[in-house]
């Protein structure tokens, strides 16, 4: 027999029905190395409630500063209470969003969803990749995104206004639009826009050093390799090999793998099938590592 719907336990913590919630230590935020001006720019915008957008290809560090820039505003007054984060993929609807009925026993529970338990408990919901959601999804976070700041749920009758603490936080990497996944203006006009791109030589080899504890000349080196692949780009690569892939390779290099072989599994491999784009890889990774 069913009865009345119990509210989602907030006392719940870590991954759950395909999301992530993280408890935030404004003391011990996870490292992120400022490139430009975007840490001020995102604590201003957190301050105005203004919902963000981060713009920038894979690997560049959008959702470590995410994570480091929760953690730290969690230490200010009326900062967020948690870290929810979302991977967006084709076959995210609606209800995983928001929330569902579930039937356990002889009950009917609802269970919010983490863009509404976000809202309702006064966390920052991060949809990271937004574009690989469906379109009628993407709609349910305009009431969210403009001066309403309110979530209607529809299946509850519920128009929830959002904590004053919550904040709306979106990524994607315009590398990988198309016609069939883009977004839509209607989306993009709601946010403030940070962009993202690989770092400068000099701080991507400070980041390769300290995520992956290899030595310095090994950090500068991987950086480098970097830099140079990306310029094949235009030669039919179809995208830059990530700060990400060249922290793997220094870890591989410290664990004792020969740095060529290390750039190889790591990063030539990783980017590309192509036989001629693999060949344009290999002699840039034998020129730095002879």
């Amino acid at each position: 027999m069913a009865i009345e719907p119990k509210q989602f336990d907030a006392s719940l913590r870590g991954t759950h029905e395909g999301h992530e919630v993280k408890r935030l230590d404004p003391d011990n935020p996870p490292y992120y190395l400022p490139i430009s001006d975007e840490v001020e720019i995102f604590r201003a915008a957190y301050r105005a409630r203004l919902p963000v957008l981060l713009k920038g290809p894979t690997g560049c560090g959008k959702t470590r500063f995410v994570e480091h820039m929760a953690h730290k505003l969690a230490g200010e007054h009326d900062g967020p209470s948690e870290l929810i984060t979302v991977a967006c993929h084709e076959d995210l609807t609606g209800s995983d969003l928001v929330g569902r009925y579930l039937i356990q026993a002889d009950q009917t529970l609802w269970i919010d969803g983490p863009l509404t338990q976000a809202a309702r408990r006064g966390a920052i919901c991060y949809l990271d990749e937004i574009v690989e959601a469906r379109k009628d999804t993407t709609v349910l976070i305009h009431p969210l995104s403009d001066h309403r700041r309110m979530l209607p749920i529809e299946k509850r009758g519920e128009l929830l206004n959002a904590h004053p603490a919550f904040l709306l936080v979106i990524s994607y990497n315009p590398g990988y639009q198309s016609i069939q996944k883009n977004l839509k203006h209607s989306t993009r006009q709601r946010f403030i826009t940070i962009e993202f791109n690989y770092p400068p030589l000099e701080k991507e080899t400070e980041i390769i050093a300290h995520e992956s504890g290899a030595d310095r000349d090994t950090a500068e080196q991987l950086a480098l390799l970097g830099a140079k692949i990306r310029n094949l780009k235009g030669a039919g690569l179809e995208e830059g090999v990530s700060t990400r892939l060249l922290i793997y390779a220094g870890e591989l290099i410290k664990n004792d793998i020969a740095p060529r072989r290390a750039a190889t599994v790591a990063v030539t491999w990783s980017l590309t099938d192509e036989p001629e784009s693999k060949a344009a890889i290999d002699e840039v990774v034998k020129a730095i590592f002879p």
